[in-house]
């Protein structure tokens, strides 16, 4: 007997064996299940499984806790159907509305603080428009605290701002083999004079990129760190306003909003984080 499309996945992972793919297929007949159903009933997959193959036969990429050295802080990839992250895709669908549209393709994530979750947020974001199938570049901007090659397992390297210097082209541009749509620019090497080097050719590197790419996100330094954040943000010519449940002052998030809009900045929206 031949097993289903799930069961040959679910086989290739090694999650089950051919002669358990059988016996998963024998109780699907005589029961009238689907294959899922009979696999749980046998108790010989788990929901888990049975949601991975899923994503594989309807090409929405996710992982699993065992093939993938990516930081397990990014949900959207590892736990897409949790509340958390379809709050993510509510986001997703709001900002295809109201940004992502008539050219615009570049946007700046940016906070007061670093206590606000905004390179998590920014990570976890990207990854829900890579599963739209969304060609999208998460660029690290934060050439002070950079974290996103930590995220991503991508190792200490070249990046945005050994491109800003001219010192590399694009090949620096990190392909996610696990999430086929999503690209990462790392910082690359931490000047001594972050602000100079955004500000030499920042605007041109964006317009580049953005021939190749629907969805440019752009993690930033906190506003209370220097001047970074405003150069980027005009330089995406929107932002996306992140503050955290219970933690981050009002007071902070007004003045954050009248420092950006004195570069002309659009105020996109603001999410609050609460995970």
């Amino acid at each position: 007997m031949k097993s289903s499309n799930i069961g040959d996945l679910l086989v290739k992972e090694g999650k089950i064996t051919q002669a358990e793919a059988e016996k998963i297929l024998q109780l699907q007949q005589q029961q009238g299940l689907r294959f899922g159903e009979a696999g749980k009933a046998s108790k010989l997959i788990s929901e888990k499984d049975i949601q991975h193959a899923l994503s594989q036969q309807f090409n929405f990429p996710f992982l699993t806790n065992t093939n993938s050295g990516l930081s397990q802080n990014l949900i959207a990839a590892y736990q897409p159907f949790s509340p958390q992250v379809e709050t993510l895709r509510t986001i997703r669908s709001q900002l295809m509305l109201r940004w992502f549209h008539d050219d615009k393709k570049t946007l700046a994530i940016v906070s007061p603080n670093n206590t606000e979750g905004r390179s998590y947020f920014c990570a976890n974001l990207a990854i829900v428009f890579a599963q739209l199938g969304q060609r999208t570049l998460l660029i690290d901007a934060n050439l002070r605290q950079p974290c996103q090659h930590l995220l991503f397992n991508l190792g200490e390297g070249q990046g945005l701002s050994d491109f800003l210097a001219n010192r590399v082209n694009t090949s620096v541009i990190r392909k996610i083999l696990e999430l086929p749509d999503l690209s990462i620019l790392p910082a690359g090497t931490i000047p001594p004079n972050p602000l100079e080097i955004i500000s030499r050719g920042l605007n041109n590197c964006l317009e580049k990129l953005a021939l190749n790419y629907d969805v440019i996100l752009l993690d930033t330094p906190a506003v209370s760190q220097g001047s970074d954040v405003q150069l980027l943000a005009r330089g995406a010519s929107g932002a996306l306003l992140l503050a955290r449940k219970h933690q981050t002052r009002l007071a902070d998030m007004e003045a954050m909003n009248a420092f950006l809009e004195k570069s002309s900045v659009v105020c996109v929206g603001a999410i609050i984080n609460d995970f």
